[in-house]
């Protein structure tokens, strides 16, 4: 008997087994640089922002094949008499199964495309511009980000109201049970609530006779009588338990193929595919002309993107084939054959929208798919885009005999998921982390060009970054500079290289040629600090003031609490400001919130230059006091702002002629006019407030 998988070889202890089982249900590398205020000093590395991941349901789901006994989607379970290894009784039927982790996955891009000669089940958003100049072979990424939108992550539909007990054709929904990728699982049945709230229960708790079935199934020594409990546990959602129990019939007759096609169905519904391929596979080598076996496999494999294999086990000889799952297999080869022919001639919008298609005609546990909509992504120069969809590439849980020889786009299945792995990694500045991708795809792959290729421009821009680092600690700036340049030679959309040739030119003195660089870098990934910071003080240096105080404005956004630059912002406006013939008196940088007790020394101050808030305030008023601390907060905050404070007990001559009567007010006075004001504002109305009003 087993447990989870694990292969049992003897019956005693069952009991105890169970009683464990019932009481476990009773609970549901390189590290980027940093930011260096330093503007002299390289960065290799860099931070994206993370886009945020939207998960979506959706009933319709891509299925995957099931052990048939009815046609076109029946959803009746066929329970066979017959008895033995060979007759297979009992083995879970239906036309075709529907994993919950199948579901569709809803990928938001940017814009619609339209088909000529097929219209797609699922419309797909096209990511991108309508049209792009391909850019020249080259098997590095050629830059970044215009962001056209979130990823949108698939969910797993839940209908209650469905029949769940069989493997559905796809059109129907399918799952019980709290199911996370990745083989996590939540034990129970996920119940649908009023107003869309999934609530997880256990069934085997609250339902006396569940437990005592598994406690007798447990205890049997007939591997039938535990199947068929299985089949039970399945029927009703609860796959874990399904699992343990499919388990033990397979240490009890482990040459049974109908087992093993059984507990495939309950690790699909796990999400586990690569394990149920396997099982899928030893049940075949079981029972060569087990057919259910062959399209379960052949299901599983289609998920996977693997149309040729899939296709073996789908016109299995002698038996009928299943016209939906034959329909799927040829739009995903379809669609996945386009993408092929796309990606040759760098055709990297319709290699998104066909890999795209190819995920929602049925090929949605595939890796390799998944990864190609990071390459093109990151061809069409939407690298925070890429990052992004890393994190929804389907991750198997072990490799298939299959997977190690299929081959995706000329190259080993596995060695293309670090060869585009390689490529993002030296975009994003990880040089190291690209290297050991590139030689990891070279040892899957060592006969394949464009591996070899990827390897060899790899080693080099990353040698020549090194190179160019090591020159510039040794202060020897204009060979820095060569020695970054002849990574771009080699990589020109690099925008590590160009921030760090930017630096080098910085120290020379040469800072037309910074902005110059810093403008590439910044084309590519429009929100990379360093090349801001080293933008700003190279425009500082050529006194173009206005250039600076705007890259100063977008860093003070995004480092709100960053001293040095505040304090450069400060410095470029008053510049600004004098460079335009304004008068600036009596501006300084940061400071104390000052306290004002006359009616005269308000009107003064209020009347300087530039923006001042006013906190009217009582001593006595707790309100007052909770919020006069993060106004100090705020006077540190934004240096370039006249902070003011005003006790109406102490100053009722300022309170009645601004006409305050309730405290805490603030009062926002730009060059000595009143803009904004605001009653008895939270924390974060109020620094809202200051921020729009401090650029």
């Amino acid at each position: 008997m087993s447990h989870l998988g694990k292969p049992v070889t003897e019956l005693g202890g069952l009991e105890k087994l169970a009683d464990q089982l019932l009481d476990s249900l009773s609970y549901d590398v390189n590290k980027p640089d940093f930011r260096e205020l330093d503007l002299g000093s390289p960065v290799s590395p860099l931070r994206t922002r993370q886009q945020g991941l939207t998960t979506t349901t959706t009933s319709s789901s891509s299925s995957s094949s099931g052990s048939v006994s009815g046609r076109n989607g029946s959803n009746a379970i066929s329970r066979r008499s017959e008895s033995g290894p060979n007759t297979h009784s009992g083995e879970l039927s239906g036309s075709s199964e529907t994993s919950p982790t199948a579901s569709t996955r809803n990928i938001k891009l940017g814009q619609t495309r339209s088909e000529p000669n097929t219209t797609p089940t699922h419309p797909l958003i096209y990511s991108g511009q309508s049209s792009v100049n391909s850019p020249p072979v080259n098997v590095l990424p050629t830059g970044n980000i215009c962001p056209s939108g979130k990823i949108l992550k698939s969910g797993m539909a839940v209908n209650r109201s469905s029949r769940t007990d069989v493997l559905g054709s796809g059109s129907g929904n399918y799952g019980h049970g709290s199911i996370m990728r990745g083989g996590g699982v939540a034990t129970g049945v996920v119940t649908a609530s009023k107003g869309g709230v999934f609530e997880h229960s256990n069934p085997l708790v609250s339902r006396g006779n569940g437990s005592d079935l598994l406690r007798k199934a447990m205890r049997s020594s007939e591997p039938e009588e535990v199947k068929r409990v299985g089949n039970e546990m399945y029927k009703k959602g609860h796959f874990l338990e399904a699992l343990s129990l499919y388990d033990k019939a397979i240490a009890m007759s482990p040459g049974n193929a109908a087992y093993r096609s059984n507990r495939a169905a309950a690790l699909t519904a796990l999400g586990r595919v690569g394990e149920a391929v396997k099982e899928c596979e030893e049940a075949v080598r079981l029972d060569p002309n087990y057919w259910r076996a062959h399209q379960r496999l052949s299901s599983l494999l289609l998920r996977l993107g693997q149309v040729e294999n899939a296709r073996k086990h789908l016109c299995f000889p002698g038996q009928p084939q299943d016209p939906t799952e034959m329909q799927k297999l040829q739009a995903v080869e379809k669609h996945l054959s386009r993408c092929t022919v796309a990606r040759r001639i760098r055709d990297w919008n319709s290699a998104l929208w066909e890999t795209d298609a190819a995920i929602a005609a049925g090929a949605d546990f595939s890796p390799q798919l998944f990864m190609c909509r990071v390459e093109a992504l990151l061809k069409l120069h939407q690298l925070e885009d890429a990052e992004s969809s890393l994190s929804i590439v389907p991750k198997l849980d072990s490799c298939t005999n299959y997977s190690s020889q299929t081959r995706f786009f000329g190259m080993l299945s596995e060695a293309y998921l670090f060869f585009v792995r390689a490529q993002i990694e030296m975009a994003l500045g990880r040089f190291q982390n690209a290297v050991t991708a590139a030689e990891k795809a070279g040892q899957i792959d060592p006969r394949n060009v464009e591996v070899a290729v990827l390897l060899n421009n790899v080693r080099l821009v990353a040698r020549a970054r090194t190179r160019g680092n090591d020159l510039f600690k040794s202060e020897r700036f204009t060979e820095a500079c060569l020695a970054y340049g002849d990574g771009l030679r080699i990589d020109p959309s690099n925008s590590v290289l160009y921030c760090n040739r930017a630096a080098c030119w910085f120290k020379l003195g040469q800072w037309e040629r910074s902005v110059e660089d810093c403008d590439q870098a910044l084309s590519i990934l429009p929100n990379y600090i360093k090349a801001l910071l080293r933008r700003a003080a190279s425009n500082s240096k050529l006194e173009r003031w206005a250039d600076a105080v705007r890259d100063y404005e977008v860093l003070r956004r995004e480092l709100p609490d960053d001293n040095e630059v505040a304090e450069s912002l400060f410095h470029s406006q008053v510049a600004l400001k004098k460079s335009r013939g304004e008068e600036v008196y009596n501006m300084k940088f940061g400071g104390e919130v000052e306290e004002v007790s006359s009616l005269e020394q308000f009107r003064a101050a209020i009347s300087l230059p530039g923006i001042s808030v006013v906190h009217f305030k009582m001593a006595s008023n707790t309100q007052c006091k909770q919020i006069s601390p993060f106004v100090d907060v705020l006077c540190g905050r934004y240096p370039s702002i006249n902070f003011l404070k005003v006790d109406i007990d102490e100053s009722p001559a300022v309170a009645n002629a601004e006409n305050v009567r309730i405290v805490p007010t603030f009062k926002i006075y730009k060059n000595g006019s009143r803009v904004k004001e605001i009653v008895c504002p939270s924390r974060e109305m109020l620094e809202h407030s200051v921020r729009h009003y401090s650029f």
